[in-house]
């Protein structure tokens, strides 16, 4: 097992008191404090709240832009792609819970990086719509606006860092799974 350096430990921290109290509201203080350091302890390990924010939130949008690529670029069909999804958002979303809470409430904050961290939610949405729009054309997918589809299942998959951790224990594979089942298949019988 990988020993923690100060600076991912630092972040870590931090990605959880951005996840309980958000980004605004958490000062360097807080982050000494939840850590038992002085707060100037913390600028030998980092820049600025700003840059602990810009590595949790950029690592996280380049992780998921790896793995759609990843994705495009297998021989698989529709179907098979859209399960991947899942899979990324289930793996990514547990592995890292607190981080994906500032990707989704605390984007916006982001300064000199907001631009690049658009660019690739714009790249992965695109993405997502292309296999979608190709699965309507190929008649493996019903022929319902691809929008639509992409705001239902982004949607769950984006709030997975709210319900796996109530989930004392949880199967990946299987929340894969049934997830898939659900957001792909429906619930028709």
């Amino acid at each position: 097992m990988k020993i923690e350096t100060r600076q991912e430990e630092i972040i870590r921290v931090a990605a959880k008191l951005f996840k309980e109290k958000g980004y605004s509201a958490v000062t360097m203080r807080d982050l000494a404090k939840a850590m038992g350091i002085k707060a100037a302890s913390l600028y030998n390990h980092i820049k600025s709240k700003q840059d602990i924010l810009k590595t949790i939130i950029i690592s996280l949008a380049e992780e998921f832009t790896e793995g759609m690529l990843q994705i495009q670029a297998s021989n698989e069909n529709c179907i098979g792609k859209l399960n991947r999804i899942i899979e990324l958002h289930v793996k990514i979303s547990n592995q890292n819970i607190y981080g994906m809470a500032s990707l989704n409430n605390d984007w916006m904050h982001l300064e000199e990086k907001l631009e690049y961290y658009q660019q690739l939610r714009d790249d992965y949405e695109n993405d997502f719509r292309k296999i979608l729009e190709t699965g309507i054309a190929s008649g493996e997918i019903i022929n319902i606006k691809p929008e639509v589809m992409m705001f239902s299942i982004l949607t769950t998959l984006r709030s997975l860092y709210l319900w796996i951790p109530k989930k004392e224990d949880i199967n990946l594979d299987e929340l894969s799974h049934s997830l898939s089942q659900i957001l792909i298949k429906g619930i028709n019988k």
